[in-house]
């Protein structure tokens, strides 16, 4: 998640884990039926492919600049540069909504799936804090973490972690309720795209565009994506007609 400058087994070992949650937890269940089901599966695995070639294209762009520099390694540095939640989220649902059209696929994104995710990406937060990638600025808070530069920083990996933890926390709420029916990605992305716009000044990323970064960017575009389906997926109020026609 972001550059990550060397594997540490304690990151692997959370990202396996935070892999593992979404993929292994039982979303899919509350589909009865075997041909819908078969799609919904179809759909998640080109959302996959969708999140893996949007998170290292945004790495690409946010940390490295591509397209607007040359990318001094080639392809070194796009196999072994790391992966953007943000690239991840937008590329998995374009790739998402891309397949629903091409299977036919007839029902609303998956809650049970959109509730649980925030969570996985916490774990793997974690993993980026003991790692020492996606640090934080310099600081001298109380709570500050240092690395091998013996700097004083924000531990923004942890900020992040724990607004997954809260989201996802509130959309097992949702969901619990049925509220929200089909909406709780849509709302995900466009809560997860105002905080990261927020809290990406506290992030030690590249901020080439007017002091913005282009995570940020990106961070901009999920709201907008996010806040654009949530309103297109909620339903219209219909007018009750007085008199008859």
């Amino acid at each position: 998640m972001d550059l990550i400058d060397r594997i540490d087994p304690r990151y692997s070992l959370l990202a396996l884990t935070a892999l593992l949650i979404a993929v292994l937890y039982p979303a899919g269940k509350a589909i009865p039926d075997p041909g819908l089901r078969r799609r919904y599966h179809q759909m998640q695995l080109a959302a996959f492919f969708g999140a893996v070639v949007g998170a290292k294209l945004a790495v690409l762009f946010g940390d490295l600049g591509w397209p607007l520099k040359q990318l001094a390694g080639g392809w070194r540095d796009i196999l072994f540069s790391g992966r953007s939640v943000t690239g991840g989220l937008l590329g998995g649902l374009l790739a998402a909504e891309a397949a629903k059209a091409l299977t036919g696929y007839p029902l609303p994104p998956n809650d049970r799936f959109a509730a649980v995710l925030p969570l996985s990406i916490a774990v793997g937060r974690v993993g980026c804090f003991l790692a020492g990638c996606c640090r934080g600025v310099p600081s001298r808070i109380r709570f500050s973490v240092s690395y091998a530069d013996g700097v004083p920083r924000h531990p923004a990996q942890l900020y992040e972690a724990a607004f997954h933890v809260a989201a996802g926390l509130l959309f097992l709420r949702l969901v619990a309720r049925g509220r929200l029916k089909g909406r709780v990605f849509s709302l995900y992305l466009a809560l997860y795209g105002a905080f990261r716009f927020v809290t990406e000044f506290l992030r030690e990323t590249p901020k080439p565009f007017s002091g913005l970064s282009g995570y940020q960017l990106l961070s901009a575009a999920m709201v907008l994506v996010g806040l654009a389906f949530l309103a297109a997926r909620t339903p219209r109020a219909v007018p009750i007609l007085q008199e008859a026609s």
